[in-house]
């Protein structure tokens, strides 16, 4: 079923004060306001210089017959539907992490090239699970990736729970669709993620990685988090059987092995 996410007048603005979206404070202006933000407001927020900017997306914009990533890719025009959630949250995301959406796009203009644009390649799929419902988990102690290939996520949540506390193990949520469906109270969140062990730039290390074709080239790549787990995201986290029984935290398919972190 395609989620439907509350209109700005129903918006239960309780939501911000929660992670994923209590992380994006700095853009609460646009999301708490009665009125929505136009492009000429997000493209105020662009830090130095950019050749990307955010255009209104209209027939107008849409004539000139090009893909939406080879649109960004020769004109640095982000295409962008007024008073919609979804194109919003992607704007924040440009805004935040430009490395990472720019190597993405790279990614997907040079599969177009060998796809056209109305197939897509398992690269192509990959690439844009990540973009909708993506994020980077940094990880520090491997009995934590252990306890996430087996997806034993009582241990990984509730047994090293003073890990998440203590910020050795965090999350940055960079699917902007993820974000979009953290607007509904209480909804239990699954994204897909990239996972980088040890300290450094985990961000940096990744969009790196997109870059070069070294990641990302199979859905399969992506690991699966119920990131309503982590503790303090969703409001039954302090309860040990949240873990055991909230449908969020499915057993391992039979046969599923995940690629080795960064």
């Amino acid at each position: 079923m395609r989620y439907v996410a509350p209109t700005r007048e129903a918006l239960d603005r309780r939501v911000l004060a929660s992670p994923p979206l209590s992380h994006w404070s700095g853009y609460a202006a646009f999301v708490e306001g009665d009125a929505w933000p136009d492009v000429h407001a997000l493209n105020a927020c662009w830090s130095g210089e950019s050749r990307h900017r955010f255009v209104t997306q209209d027939k107008a914009l849409l004539a000139d017959g090009l893909h939406y990533e080879e649109r960004i890719a020769k004109r640095g025009a982000i295409a962008t539907r007024p008073r919609n959630w979804h194109d919003l949250f992607n704007a924040f995301v440009w805004l935040r992490h430009g490395p990472i959406k720019r190597a993405l796009n790279a990614r997907q203009v040079a599969e177009i090239a060998i796809m056209g644009p109305r197939e897509r390649s398992r690269p192509q799929c990959a690439l844009t699970h990540f973009d909708e419902a993506g994020m980077v988990v940094s990880l520090r102690d491997p009995a934590m990736l252990a306890a996430w290939d087996t997806h034993d996520w009582h241990a990984l949540f509730w047994t090293f729970r003073d890990a998440w506390l203590r910020g050795d193990a965090r999350v940055e949520v960079f699917g902007h669709a993820l974000l979009e469906h953290a607007l509904t109270p209480g909804k239990l969140l699954v994204g897909k993620a990239l996972v980088v062990m040890g300290q450094g730039d985990a961000l940096a290390r990744c969009a790196e990685a997109i870059g070069s074709g070294a990641i990302l080239n199979d859905p399969l790549e992506l690991r699966p988090l119920p990131v309503s787990g982590v503790p303090g995201w969703h409001p039954d986290t302090g309860d040990e059987a949240f873990y055991t029984t909230a449908p969020c935290f499915q057993p391992l398919r039979a046969g599923r092995v995940y690629p080795a972190p960064l």
